[in-house]
């Protein structure tokens, strides 16, 4: 039978072995397996370290570092056996190096914890993320500007509290979202540079004895800076839940634009048409088209919603310094990548697809008295004050509703009669193309400041 100190790596100072249920309970791999890479990264660049400072030979150094590319192969092949017995992906490769190489395998851990490992690993991982997923929201962001210099002309209704209010140019709409995405990424930017800090050699929680060069390592790897407490390097995890933030604010406009584009491809709506390939039917109703992409997309917003959440709950009671609870940051973490990535780049195909039906969107904007605001400015420009003017375009309202009648119906008598400071060029201010191109100010609706703020995007 083997030892106890055989079975575990850290097994020396326990008299017993652990249980199986707390094996299963414990273990991580099936979680933490996809931070092989950056395991196997962190530890060349460690075993390089160390040999540079003369804790381990130069030609120890060599056979680790060689053990661990070896061990990467296996594992990328699919020949290399996890075992949850061996807790994570940390311990499952030293198992394997110590194995393939012997006893100079565990010389790997010198001036190292676990502690500092994982959280290095997991720096190095979403540092490349993070990265990926820059790159996918200026996907996005591209598609959105080019849908609105496709769509430059085309008039929509704007709405508030989901009622008609004002015409706007849909690429105008289209716009909003943009500018969103990119205080997105900015958000995304500035998590990223708070990632790109070196943990590596904070040990346990107290740093190290033996003579490292943090500053070698960060260069191995990449980083430009170097973390200035040992316990804060370990025990916290802001900059996961900094990414989590960041990921549920980019969903919330995510959620928006799905719930939109599900709104306007309906019957109700009709603004757009979803392709087919991007659609489901129903299992009973034959005639069903249902937008199932963007549902999911504005669903998914929960999930990411509920990792923050998850993961603020677990680090708020936390002591300093490492807690086992942490193993608990990596599900949130993961998944919250995945899903990113995932909803970007379909909500990308999206935009590139639908078609739009401009005649349709033109129609319902000269529809639902949204030129009522502008027969109150052109009243107000004629020296009524904007209340008495919008009391005065109420009534107007409410004579058109009794008679079914729009304001651009109504004959100049029957407007005169509600001011006398209405005359015949009112007409020219009740078209929807009018009320659009007369908001000119900074950030309005107007043509020429749509193309303004496409030639700003590179379009």
């Amino acid at each position: 039978m083997k030892s106890l100190k055989e079975n575990k790596l850290w097994g020396g100072r326990f008299a017993s072995p652990t249980a199986d249920s707390v094996e299963a309970f414990t273990s991580s791999i099936d979680v933490d397996a996809r931070l092989y890479r950056h395991d196997i990264e962190g530890s060349i660049a460690h075993a390089r370290m160390l040999a540079r400072r003369r804790i381990i030979s130069s030609r120890e150094a060599q056979k680790i570092v060689r053990g661990l590319k070896t061990i990467q192969r296996e594992i990328e092949s699919g020949r290399f056996r996890f075992s949850s017995a061996d807790e994570d992906i940390h311990m499952n490769i030293e198992r394997r190096l110590i194995q393939k190489i012997g006893g100079v395998g565990g010389k790997l851990h010198t001036a190292r914890s676990r502690n500092d490992q994982v959280a290095l690993d997991m720096r190095l991982y979403l540092r490349e993320e993070i990265k990926t997923i820059l790159d996918a929201l200026e996907g996005l962001k591209r598609e959105l500007t080019r849908g609105a210099k496709r769509y430059l002309h085309i008039i929509m209704p704007g709405y508030t509290h989901l009622q008609k209010a004002q015409p706007v140019l849909f690429s105008h709409h289209l716009l909003a979202y943009v500018d969103m995405l990119d205080r997105d990424r900015e958000r995304m930017s500035g998590c990223l540079e708070r990632v790109n800090v070196l943990p590596l050699g904070s040990g346990a929680l107290a740093g190290t004895t033996f003579p490292i060069d943090r500053a070698y390592a960060a260069r191995l790897l990449g980083f430009p800076r170097i973390s200035k407490n040992s316990i804060d390097a370990v025990s916290d995890r802001d900059f996961v839940l900094e990414f989590l933030s960041a990921s549920a604010i980019l969903f919330v406009h995510l959620s928006r634009l799905a719930e939109e584009m599900i709104l306007w491809s309906s019957e109700e709506f009709a603004f757009i048409e979803l392709p087919d390939r991007y659609c489901t039917g129903s299992s009973m109703m034959p005639q069903k088209k249902n937008p199932d992409v963007p549902e999911l997309i504005r669903g998914k917003s929960g999930r990411v919603f509920g990792h923050l959440q998850a993961l603020l709950t677990v680090m708020k009671g936390l002591p300093l310094a490492y807690n086992r609870d942490l193993q608990e940051d990596k599900v949130p973490l993961f998944d919250t990548v995945d899903t990113v990535k995932a909803s970007l780049g379909m909500m990308r195909e999206l935009i590139r697809k639908i078609k739009v039906k401009k005649d349709r969107m033109l129609a319902a904007a000269r529809d639902g008295f949204m030129n009522a605001t502008d027969l109150a400015d052109y009243l107000a420009s004629r020296g009524l004050s904007f209340r008495s003017a919008h009391a005065l375009v109420g009534r107007v309202v409410r004579f058109c509703l009794d008679r079914h009648r729009r304001i651009e119906e109504l004959s100049l008598n029957e407007l005169k009669r509600f001011s006398p400071k209405i005359d015949k060029d009112v007409y020219v201010y009740l078209t929807a193309e009018a009320a659009v191109q007369r908001r000119r100010a900074t950030g309005g609706t107007a043509l020429a400041n749509v193309r303004r703020r496409l030639r700003e995007l590179g379009v």
